[in-house]
């Protein structure tokens, strides 16, 4: 591949192993893996923007929150997927920096807040169906409604939540900073969680709005935005696979565009709550301009990247 700008989308899952390791410095120790990984790509010679997951980082955010709204005012979820930014962003930022150094590299990364503007228009935000935050009972699900103009459902009998708008990105407010830095050597986290949700408004100002956009959607958006020949999804699993969990499960080592867009659309494949939207990107890129797509996980990045495994999907 000539162009050797590449896009590796994390997912914020991958920073918790497990619910017995869901602490900050936990998060910290899951990051270093990736990271090593990711600077065996840039040692390598490739240019990398890394973006990131962040639901359940947000969603602990949101508890903490609802535990001490006595004490303290509570934090907008588009604030909330800022703060994500940041912390996870240092943790990034700081082991990809002992990586660099451990390699002899005189590389630095940099974070950068990243606003994602939505259309006021986009149908996602009349449909809120995006689950967040904590289960609640009925009473003070009413009570958010009425007080705090929530939008909340019943969750097939386990209690009722808040669910949000999840509507499509269409522009990286910062690319251009985030292109500047590429070019002058930075590794660069960006778009992380999706992106800060922002709508413009009549007088052409910016403003956050409570939604989340998808991860995998606005990282794709932003490979095809800063014009990356890779767009790399690190993800659970090692590779896509048709029938997944079933007797009949077919891993798939490749898969060009037209082929991917069969299987989305036969609807059985892919769940929308984890492959589907990966397999989307990856094909938003392709039609977009990237080169190849892959998918798997982090401990198998390098050997995805030297063809021996993940799953390629290409135009």
């Amino acid at each position: 591949m000539k162009n050797k700008t590449a896009v590796v989308a994390i997912g914020g899952n991958s920073l918790i192993k497990d619910k017995y390791h869901q602490t900050v410095r936990d998060q910290y120790v899951a990051a270093k893996e990736t990271c090593h990984h990711i600077v065996t790509m840039i040692k390598d010679g490739w240019k990398v923007v890394i973006s990131h997951g962040n639901g359940p980082q947000v969603g602990f955010m949101l508890r903490r929150s609802e535990i001490a709204k006595d004490e303290l005012h509570q934090v907008p979820l588009e604030v909330c997927g800022a703060n994500s930014q940041g912390a996870i962003g240092y943790a990034l930022q700081q082991n990809l920096y002992n990586e660099f150094k451990k390699y002899g590299m005189a590389k630095t990364a940099v974070t950068v807040v990243t606003q994602v503007e939505i259309s006021p228009e986009d149908p996602g935000l009349l449909n809120p169906t995006k689950p967040i935050g904590s289960f609640m009972d009925r009473e003070n699900a009413e009570r958010h409604r009425v007080l705090d103009g929530w939008n909340v459902v019943e969750d097939a009998g386990r209690g009722w939540r808040r669910v949000v708008a999840s509507p499509l990105p269409f522009r990286i407010v910062e690319v251009d900073a985030i292109k500047s830095l590429l070019n002058n050597g930075f590794a660069v986290i960006a778009a992380g969680g999706g992106g800060i949700p922002v709508v413009v408004d009549e007088e052409g100002e910016l403003k956050g709005i409570p939604a989340v956009i998808d991860k995998d959607h606005a990282s794709s958006l932003l490979a095809n935005e800063i014009g990356a020949g890779l767009f790399i999804i690190s993800t659970a699993v090692e590779k896509v696979a048709l029938h997944f969990g079933k007797p009949n499960q077919q891993w798939l080592d490749h898969l060009t565009v037209a082929e991917a867009r069969q299987h989305l659309e036969e609807g059985i494949h892919f769940a929308g709550g984890s492959m589907a939207p990966k397999i989307e990107a990856a094909i938003n890129f392709l039609e977009g301009g990237g080169e190849e797509a892959i998918i798997t996980d982090p401990e198998n990045l390098e050997r995805a990247l030297n063809g021996e495994t993940g799953t390629r999907i290409v135009p």
